[in-house]
C-alpha cells in the first residue's frame, strides 16, 4: 500500500530545478504600496510541534525572533506520532468547527493566575487534552527532507509512519526543542486554549494573549495536574494541521446506530488495525483517502466490504472520485450513497439492522461500521473567529473581529498566500498549502515579513489577489483551499522569486528551486 500526501508536481515546470528565481512583483514598485504593521515584532507563539511547526520554529529563531512552541502532547511529531491510543468517539451529529477538535477548558473567572487544580482521569481527560492522530498501524507515505536534516543517501521513497516519526522526532533534537531536551522555549503537555487580540493601555490593539492549560500526570495511577496561565506575543502561528476534527454527515438513523453499538460504529481516525475487522461484513462510509486506503488495509481479514460512496458534484479542482476508486480491491463491493439507517429492535444486535441505500437496495448483515467521511478544519483556541459566533472576551482583550472561519469547518477565509490573515498579518498559518514541499518556503516568508527583510503588499492589494484567487477557484467550497499540481508549482515558483528578490533588496538567505527528486510526473 502507498499513501502519498501531496507531494505530486508537473515535471518540467520552474520550480523543478535547484537554480534561484528571481521575479519583479508589481507591489515591490512602491513602498506606499506595502502594509505597514500596527506594531514591531519580537515574540511569536508557534501553535503545534508537528513538521510545519517545528520548520517555523527553525526559520523565526534563525531570524532574531523570540520563539515559544506549544504542544498538546508529551512529544513533537504532530500527525506522525502514532499511538495504540485513540480519540474521543466523534459527535454525531457533528457538532460546531469550533468546538470540533476539543471543547476549550478555561479556568473559573476572576481567580489568579496560574490557576491549578488536580482531579483523578475518567479515561478520557488525558485523550481529550493529547488529542491522539489518525495514522493507522500499516500506513506508510513519504516525506520531503527538511531543511538542513537531509534523509540519509539511498532512503526508500515510500517509507513506515514509524520512520517518519523517528525522523521528525531527531530533526526536534537537532533543533534542541525534543521533549526531553528541557529547552525553556516549548512547553509539551500544553494545549492553547484560547487565542485572543490584546487592548494596550492606550486602547489600541497590540498583539496577542493566549490562555493556556498544562496537563501533567501526578501519578500512574491516574491522577493529574492541570495548570492554566498566559503568556503575550506580537504575532502567533497556527500549526496544527487541517485532519483535526472528523466530519460526519447527517443520515437518518446514523445516530441511533452510534449509540447502541459503541465500539462497532467509528471514525477512521480511530481505525488501529485490520484485525478488527476479521471475518466480519464491514461497510465503509466514504471514499476519500482514507477510506480507500483503509479499503485496502482491511481486504486481508474482513470476510465482506461494502463501500458507500456519494456522486463525486463538485465543479472546484480536486483529486476525482474515479482515481480514488481505482484503489480499492476488485473484491470489495461499491455501493451508492446511504439514504437511512434504519431503526433496530430494542435487544437486538447490529447484525439485524437494515442499511437503506438511496436507490432503493438494502444492506443486512452489517457487523461493524467505519466512517471514513472526512475531515474539517477546528480551531477552538479562536472560537470569536467563526461566523455567527457569541463571544465574550477576556478583560484587556479586543471586543468585536471580523469572522473568517465557517461553522462548516470546509475551508478559511481571508489568508492571502493561504497563509497571512489579511486584515492583521500578525496571525499566519501553515499546513494550509497541500504539500510538505511549501514549508521551507511559507515559514521563510513568515520569518522575512516579520523581521521586514520582506514586504507584504497593502491591504488593498492583499484583497485583490484574494478575490481573484476566489473567482478562480469557482468560489468557497469544500475544495477551496486544494490547489492542482500546476497552480501548486506556481505559487512555490511566485514563493520563490518574492524570497529571492526580497533577499537581494533586504539582505539575508535566498532560496534554491525544489529538489529534484521531489518532483515526479502525475
Amino acid at each position: 500500500m502507498r499513501r502519498v500526501i501531496g507531494l505530486v508536481l508537473l515535471a518540467g515546470v520552474a520550480v523543478a530545478s535547484v537554480q534561484r528565481h528571481f521575479s519583479t512583483l508589481p507591489f515591490q514598485e512602491s513602498e506606499a504600496h506595502e502594509y505597514q504593521f500596527e506594531w514591531p515584532i519580537q515574540r511569536v507563539a508557534v501553535i503545534g510541534a508537528g513538521p510545519s511547526g517545528l520548520v517555523a520554529y527553525r526559520e523565526l529563531t534563525e531570524a532574531g525572533l523570540d520563539v515559544r512552541l506549544f504542544e498538546r502532547n508529551s512529544v513533537p511529531g504532530g500527525v506522525w506520532h502514532y499511538t495504540e491510543e485513540v480519540p474521543l468517539d466523534a459527535p454525531v451529529p457533528n457538532v460546531p468547527a469550533s468546538i470540533g477538535d476539543f471543547v476549550p477548558s478555561l479556568p473559573p473567572a476572576g481567580v489568579d493566575l496560574p490557576y491549578i487544580e488536580e482531579f483523578e482521569d475518567d479515561g478520557e481527560i488525558g485523550r481529550d487534552h493529547r488529542g491522539p492522530k489518525q495514522l493507522w498501524e500499516s500506513l506508510t507515505s513519504n516525506m520531503p527532507s527538511f531543511p538542513q536534516w537531509r534523509w540519509p543517501a539511498g532512503t526508500p521513497w515510500e517509507l513506515t509512519h514509524y520512520r517518519i516519526r523517528n525522523y521528525v522526532r531527531s530533526y526536534a533534537a537537532y533543533l534542541n526543542i525534543n521533549s526531553n531536551d528541557e529547552n525553556p522555549a516549548t512547553a509539551y503537555n500544553t494545549r492553547v486554549e484560547r487565542v485572543e487580540k490584546r487592548i494596550n493601555e492606550a486602547g489600541k490593539e497590540h498583539g496577542w494573549r493566549l490562555w493556556l492549560r498544562s496537563l501533567e500526570p501526578t501519578s500512574p495511577s491516574g491522577t493529574y495536574r492541570a495548570t492554566w496561565w498566559t503568556e503575550d506575543f506580537d504575532a502567533v502561528v497556527v500549526a496544527v494541521g487541517k485532519y483535526n476534527a472528523p466530519s460526519i454527515p447527517s443520515i437518518p438513523g446514523l445516530e441511533e446506530w452510534v449509540q447502541r453499538f459503541p465500539g462497532l460504529v467509528r471514525h477512521s481516525r480511530q481505525y488501529r488495525r485490520p484485525e478488527v475487522c476479521a471475518n466480519q461484513t464491514v461497510l465503509i462510509v466514504g471514499a476519500g483517502v482514507s477510506g480507500t486506503e483503509i479499503s485496502r488495509d482491511i481486504n486481508r481479514q474482513a470476510r465482506i466490504i461494502y463501500q458507500s460512496f456519494r456522486p463525486d458534484k463538485h465543479n472546484q479542482t480536486h483529486i476525482t472520485l474515479e482515481s480514488r476508486l481505482r484503489r480499492i480491491p476488485d473484491n470489495t463491493t461499491l455501493v451508492g450513497e446511504i439514504e437511512q439507517f434504519l431503526p433496530i429492535p430494542e435487544g437486538s444486535p447490529i447484525q439485524s439492522g437494515f442499511v437503506k441505500l438511496k436507490n432503493g437496495t438494502i444492506l443486512s448483515g452489517i457487523d461493524s461500521l467505519i466512517l471514513a467521511t472526512g475531515y474539517r478544519l477546528s480551531f477552538p483556541f479562536l472560537p470569536q473567529y467563526y461566523d455567527g459566533a457569541t463571544y465574550e472576551p477576556h478583560p484587556g482583550s479586543a471586543p468585536t473581529v471580523s469572522p473568517f472561519l465557517p461553522v462548516d469547518g470546509a475551508y478559511i477565509r481571508d489568508l492571502y498566500l493561504e497563509q497571512f490573515y489579511i486584515r492583521d498579518p500578525t496571525l499566519a498559518f501553515l499546513g494550509i498549502l497541500p504539500s510538505y514541499l511549501s514549508l521551507d518556503y511559507t515559514t521563510l516568508a513568515l520569518a522575512k515579513v516579520w523581521t521586514d527583510t520582506a514586504k507584504l503588499p497593502s491591504g488593498q492589494a492583499m484583497w485583490t489577489w484574494y478575490n481573484k484567487a476566489v473567482e478562480e477557484r469557482r468560489g468557497y467550497g469544500k475544495y477551496f483551499l486544494f490547489l492542482s499540481p500546476q497552480r501548486l508549482s506556481a505559487r512555490l515558483a511566485y514563493m520563490i522569486g518574492w524570497l529571492n528578490e526580497a533577499a537581494s533588496k533586504y539582505g539575508g538567505k535566498q532560496v534554491d528551486g525544489i529538489p529534484k527528486e521531489y518532483v515526479v510526473r502525475m
